[in-house]
Parts: structure tokens; C-alpha cells; sequence
């Protein structure tokens, strides 16, 4: 099963540079436990200010990758391919209407020459999913599994487990990673759908999976 977790400062105490410094110590802490992927997700910050973060979590992911896990862990910064080549993230994560496509972010990492960049896509819907995979994304990100809530509260319901199967069988061979409301507890569930994986904010935030 992979990992796929994804940032928000404001799950921590402090001012801002007090949470800026504890997100790069969760970025630490996830390479030391193997999680295989996270997104930077700050989406108020400009592209200097997430190059600067994604630099700094980079440095600590390099420090503090787990010698027993399979896979490395992979930087991708959400929509700013600027911010992610100045930093030399391992790669993107597009949301599903995005004008800049896979193939244009693995162009712009060659002309710079870096490695060929990991790219993820946010599908919501069977439509999206057929357009990621002719865009010839990585991965899917989908959502929201079991619904979306903020404050407690309900704004999307969930698209359930037998759609996340339809999905993954879809998709094939392109891995997809259930998103939103996705639990310790119904982890399992994902898995046996055909989820590659699972992605989220709380989930990570919580005791490590």
C-alpha cells in the first residue's frame, strides 16, 4: 500500500514561520517513516515562498529517508511548476482542470535537466479520469471517496467504494490513490477496491499508518 500525504500549516499552532518550521519537521518525520509521497499543498503561498518551503523539505526528506522502506520518498509541489523546479522536487501535482499538462511538465524538468518528474492528477469523475490517463499522468488522486467535510459538515459527498473499484479498473495501469474522508479504519476497504493507495491531510496528522 502507498502513502500519499498531503500539507496544511494550519493543522499547527504558532505564527506563521512557527508553522512553516513544523511542517518541515512533519516532512521529516513522514520521509523517516517511509511515506512514499507528499504534496506540498500551501496554495495561498506564491511560487518563491513554495520553492523556499519545497527546498527546505527537500533537504530534510534527503536527510531523513528510511533505509527499510521500498521506495523513496518523492517531494511533489501542487500547480506551481516554477516553484517545483527551482527547488528540484520530484515532481507535480495537477488538479483536474489544470491548462499545464504532464507531458509539459516533464518538457520543462528536461530542459533544466533534471529527472523525469513524478506527476499526479485530481480526477473526481470517470470524464477526468479518461483525460488523465490520455494526458499519461503518473497517478490519479481520487475524491472525495467517503465525502468531504469541513467544520464537521458535509460540502461533497462521497462517490463510495464500488465507484473507487470501477475506477482503479479504469484506470489500469495507471495506479489510483483513494482521497477524501479516507480513515484508519476504512483503509482496508480502499485496498481491497483496487486503490493503489491512500491520500489525505488528517489521515497523516493522526498516528502513522
Amino acid at each position: 500500500m502507498l502513502r500519499y500525504a498531503i500539507t496544511d500549516r494550519t493543522q499547527f499552532s504558532g505564527d506563521e514561520s512557527q508553522k512553516r518550521s513544523a511542517l518541515v519537521k512533519q516532512a521529516a518525520r513522514w520521509a523517516s517513516q517511509g511515506i512514499e509521497f507528499i504534496q506540498l499543498r500551501e496554495k495561498d503561498l506564491g511560487p518563491l515562498e513554495l520553492a523556499d518551503l519545497a527546498t527546505q523539505m527537500m533537504d530534510v526528506i534527503t536527510a531523513n529517508q528510511s533505509p527499510d522502506s521500498e521506495h523513496d520518498t518523492r517531494l511533489l509541489v501542487n500547480g506551481s511548476l516554477r516553484a517545483a523546479i527551482e527547488s528540484h522536487a520530484h515532481g507535480v501535482h495537477l488538479p483536474s482542470n489544470s491548462v499545464l499538462l504532464p507531458q509539459e511538465v516533464r518538457r520543462r524538468y528536461a530542459v533544466y535537466s533534471l529527472p523525469r518528474p513524478v506527476v499526479t492528477v485530481s480526477c473526481h469523475s470517470f470524464a477526468e479520469i479518461q483525460i488523465a490517463m490520455r494526458n499519461e499522468a503518473d497517478a490519479i488522486l481520487l475524491a472525495p471517496i467517503f465525502g468531504k467535510d469541513v467544520a464537521g459538515e458535509e460540502i461533497m459527498p462521497g462517490i463510495g467504494l464500488e465507484a473507487l473499484r470501477m475506477a482503479c479498473e479504469a484506470a489500469k495501469p495507471i495506479p489510483v490513490f483513494a482521497l477524501g474522508g479516507v480513515t484508519i479504519e476504512n483503509v482496508p476497504q480502499c485496498i481491497e477496491a483496487g486503490a493503489a493507495g491512500i491520500a489525505g491531510i488528517r489521515l497523516f496528522h493522526a498516528p502513522p499508518l
